[in-house]
């Protein structure tokens, strides 16, 4: 990696081969942006992707052993970008972006005041494309956490491939299809945007399970979810909000059961991969939903819709109960996608005898419990003022029609 060429960005081709099998294939451009401690300040230094980066033959997979696909790109003193992929057999993703840099490389981190390899993961980082399509973005695109972060652009890669070419059918990005002109109109002719589609009902309530390896149920989930997502609209040229009702009798389930963490994952056939993960803290014996993560096909994008959010604070309760809530709640996930939840019960731990515990019921529950208690207790006490006001009445009246 050469300092001299800050600025630079030149593209590179990453391959993943298998035998006569390419798996991974990728043509981009990169650049790092990193910031880092001298003994006196700090300094952010751009790095581009070197020409004369290679796929380190130790760490890359096809996933032939059943694990995941994964490739490890590495240039420079210690220098390295890694992508590992996911598939639900309708999409795949990037699960995993890992950056590594070597503070010890002097021509690119000079006076740094601490050395050795620093590993930056960001889990799901939203690039994902249908299974035999090649997944494009010409823009830019920057992923990042803490004081570095890597920008691509120029970028066509494919996981899963079923031939040794990228294909030539592409899963555009959103940046792409919101940067594209609109096509210009014919004079003298009209051109009306198809009407937005009317909102669904509330969703049907469905019954979701994870078992253990020896078959018992070890997470149970009851609810009904509507997915709300904003997306360019190819038919509209502008970006628009839509709700999906998960369909429960289309809907198949599947997850772990782990000492610590949980995953529910929901799988609408064609359409949807709707994931849900679950924290335990051992020390406050409390749990809760710390995860979501959904990858959807909408019918009038070209691109895969992507979100995720591994930082969450929701459905909080305690080891040994289960949650519930029957009001509707929303649940931010990020800009582009919340959650929608209806009569929901979900216990992820110590699950016995295929039922839920006894259920801590959510805050807006227990407030629509106290509405009635408190109008009921009101005009009870209305009652009680106008009855003593008549007695008192009754008392005077009687008092003035005594006998001298």
């Amino acid at each position: 990696m050469n300092s001299g060429c800050t600025g630079c960005i030149q593209a590179v081709t990453l391959n993943v081969t298998e035998g006569n099998t390419t798996c991974i294939k990728a043509d981009l451009s990169a650049t790092f942006s990193i910031t880092y401690n001298t003994s006196s300040s700090t300094r952010t230094v751009q790095v581009p992707l070197p020409n004369s980066t290679v796929v380190d033959a130790g760490r890359k997979s096809c996933g032939t052993d059943g694990s995941s696909p994964w490739l490890v790109a590495v240039f420079g003193s210690g220098h390295a970008l890694g992508l590992s992929f996911l598939t639900n057999g309708i999409l795949y993703s990037v699960a995993n972006l890992t950056l590594q840099y070597n503070l010890s490389d002097a021509s690119i981190f000079p006076e740094a005041n601490r050395s050795g390899v620093v590993i930056v993961v960001l889990p799901s980082v939203g690039i994902s494309a249908t299974i035999n399509t090649t997944y494009r973005c010409m823009s830019p695109s920057t992923f990042g956490v803490g004081g570095a972060a890597v920008t691509f652009s120029d970028m066509r890669l494919e996981a899963y491939m079923p031939g040794n070419d990228l294909s030539p059918t592409e899963s555009v990005c959103t940046a792409d299809q919101t940067s594209t002109t609109a096509p210009p109109t014919t004079a003298g002719t009209t051109t009306t945007a198809a009407p937005a589609p009317p909102p669904p009902g509330t969703p049907e309530r469905g019954t979701y399970s994870v078992n253990n390896l020896n078959g018992t149920v070890c997470l149970l989930a009851q609810m009904g979810l509507q997915l709300n997502v904003s997306y360019f609209s190819l038919s509209q040229n502008k970006t628009i909000q839509e709700l999906v009702n998960l369909t429960p009798n289309l809907t198949r389930s599947s997850g772990s059961c782990e000492a610590s963490s949980a995953s529910l994952v929901l799988a609408q056939e064609g359409s949807s991969t709707l994931n849900f993960t679950f924290t335990l803290n051992s020390t406050s014996n409390k749990y809760h939903l710390s995860g979501i993560t959904l990858l959807a096909n909408l019918s009038d994008a070209t691109a895969p819709f992507s979100a995720s959010n591994t930082s969450l604070d929701y459905l909080r309760s305690t080891l040994g109960h289960s949650y519930m809530c029957n009001a509707e709640q929303t649940l931010v996930v990020a800009t582009t996608f919340s959650l929608n939840t209806f009569r929901l019960q979900v216990q992820p731990f110590e699950v016995t005898t295929n039922q839920f515990a006894t259920a801590e019921e959510c805050q807006v529950d227990q407030d629509q419990m106290l509405i009635p208690i408190i109008v009921g207790a009101a005009l009870a006490g209305l009652v009680l003022i106008v009855l003593i006001a008549y007695l008192i009445g009754r008392r005077r009246s009687h008092a003035g029609y005594q006998t001298i």
